[in-house]
């Protein structure tokens, strides 16, 4: 029940419990008010019809003999009958020949034994005279249902000595009096529930207005406009929220300022080092490329130091072009260029620039076009394909599958695969996999630069384990980028392709 209640709306909930309560106020109080009516409409009618029973019970009874006859008795009853209460009466006695008789006034409706024996009973039944009870016999009613109809039956017997009698008052009148104040109750509290879910309606308006202007606020803030703020007005709580929330946002937002100027500034750090470090590293590569060639004419103390000082050389222009690139892509400057491409023909030249043709097998099918950025496509390649051979060893499969709209690239080798902890984050900057390690040939940026380039496509790379041995990066490209194209030009630096560190 909670849950269904919970996915139904604020709004509804309150109209709800507005109606429910409107409901359980109007039901009770027309059902205390019907049963205060009803009591008193019956108790009025029987307490008039009683008094004048017993009044005319001692008026006519007075005056007939002390063993009347039996005509004798159904006058004094048709008498008795012939009042403005309208009931019917029945007189039982004994008479002259030693019967009993029962003179009623309506023989067809009633008779002795209309009336219940319980009452008989009570009637016929004397009781002991004291100071507490005066007489010995006494007056007694009871409602019954005849027919369908409502009435009231009452008996006494004269004191003294004389017949019983008895009445029968129709109750009809009351009843179709009672339900027509039942019939106006009902609409009454119709007409309550109505005006509960109108009020309703309008509290709900006026309390959730202002929370949907915080909701539309608070939806505002979270797609990144942080200058979003409410109109406060009034001193209640709902004000209070919006003060709250404006203070909030306003700290969100100098908070974000302040860390986006950090970040434009470490960017700013990054692309001005690197382009800093260019120029001499240009020197240096061109010198250590001198050594590299003479490397044979030096003293072979020498040798290993200056191998050492031309592959580190190399490692650090590697790392350079890299952060180059990775600050593009952070600064949101990286574009595409886009043409027809044939997959297979771009694999294969990936391969075939890096010397790879021995180490990789090749399953793709010639043919397979796709319009997408040639150069970011290599850089995607070289870091999956030189990944796999750098850790995970040959021979590496590269697969080629395509659909209607994508196209899916798997690069597989047969190496130990990647450990379950190391998966997550096989794509994060600088990670290194061991700690054992920490200083590989790679930068640890080429896994997290092919991603980029993927994501510029529109596309993804995932990791996972073979379950027949082997680590498996699947690239999903589209086959067609050019709804991602925004008219940029390519950037002009290029992006030297390495493979990442698991």
């Amino acid at each position: 029940m909670r849950v269904g209640m919970r996915r139904i709306s604020l709004r509804l909930r309150l109209m709800l419990v507005f109606a429910l309560v409107a409901l359980a106020a109007a039901v009770s109080a027309s059902a205390i008010a019907y049963w205060l009516n009803r009591d008193a409409v019956l108790t009025r009618t029987q307490n008039a019809a009683l008094a004048d029973f017993r009044k005319s019970l001692q008026d006519n009874t007075g005056s007939l003999p002390v063993i009347p006859t039996c005509p004798e008795l159904q006058e004094a009853a048709d008498r008795m009958a012939a009042t403005s209460q309208k009931y019917e009466v029945l007189l039982v006695g004994r008479v002259r020949d030693g019967k009993e008789c029962a003179a009623p006034s309506d023989r067809d409706l009633f008779t002795l034994r209309v009336v219940p024996s319980s009452l008989v009973t009570a009637v016929e039944r004397e009781r002991k005279v004291d100071e507490s009870n005066p007489y010995p016999y006494h007056l007694y009613w009871q409602r019954i249902t005849l027919g369908g109809k409502p009435y009231l039956v009452g008996g006494a017997k004269v004191i003294g000595g004389g017949p019983t009698g008895y009445l029968l008052k129709s109750l009809e009148n009351e009843r179709a009096d009672l339900n027509s104040l039942a019939w106006s109750l009902g609409i009454a509290t119709g007409l309550a529930l109505i005006g509960s879910a109108l009020l309703a309606q309008a509290a709900a308006s006026t309390v959730l207005r202002p929370v949907q202007r915080l909701g539309d606020a608070a939806r505002r803030l979270g797609e990144g406009k942080l200058d979003t703020r409410l109109q406060v007005s009034g001193t209640d709580e709902l004000a209070d929220l919006s003060r709250t929330f404006n203070r909030t946002a306003e700290s969100l937002e100098k908070r974000v300022e302040e860390l986006s100027a950090r970040e434009a500034s470490s960017r700013r750090f990054v692309a001005d080092m690197s382009h800093e470090l260019r120029t001499p590293l240009t020197a240096i590569t061109a010198v250590t490329e001198v050594l590299e060639d003479e490397a044979d004419n030096l003293d072979p103390m020498i040798a290993p130091a200056v191998q050492l000082v031309v592959s580190e050389t190399r490692r650090l222009n590697d790392l350079v072009e890299n952060l180059m690139e990775v600050t593009r892509f952070d600064a949101g400057t990286a574009r595409l260029v886009l043409d027809d491409v044939d997959i297979a023909d771009q694999i294969t030249a990936c391969i075939d620039a890096r010397a790879w043709l021995d180490a990789v097998e090749l399953d793709a099918e010639r043919g397979i076009m796709a319009r997408l950025d040639p150069r970011r496509l290599d850089v995607i390649l070289a870091n999956l394909i030189g990944n796999a051979l750098k850790h995970g060893g040959s021979p590496v499969r590269v697969s080629v599958r395509a659909g209607e709209d994508e196209v899916e690239i798997a690069v597989r080798d047969h190496g130990p695969g990647i450990p379950e902890d190391v998966l997550p984050h096989v794509f994060d900057r600088f990670y290194k996999a061991s700690a054992s390690r920490p200083r590989s040939e790679g930068s640890g940026l080429g896994l997290s630069i092919a991603l980029e380039n993927a994501h510029i496509h529109g596309g993804e790379i995932t990791a996972a384990n073979s379950p027949e041995g082997g680590a498996v990066f699947t690239l999903t490209l589209p086959r067609d980028a050019s709804a991602l194209t925004r008219g940029g030009a390519q950037d002009g630096a290029g992006t030297r392709a390495e493979g990442g560190e698991r």
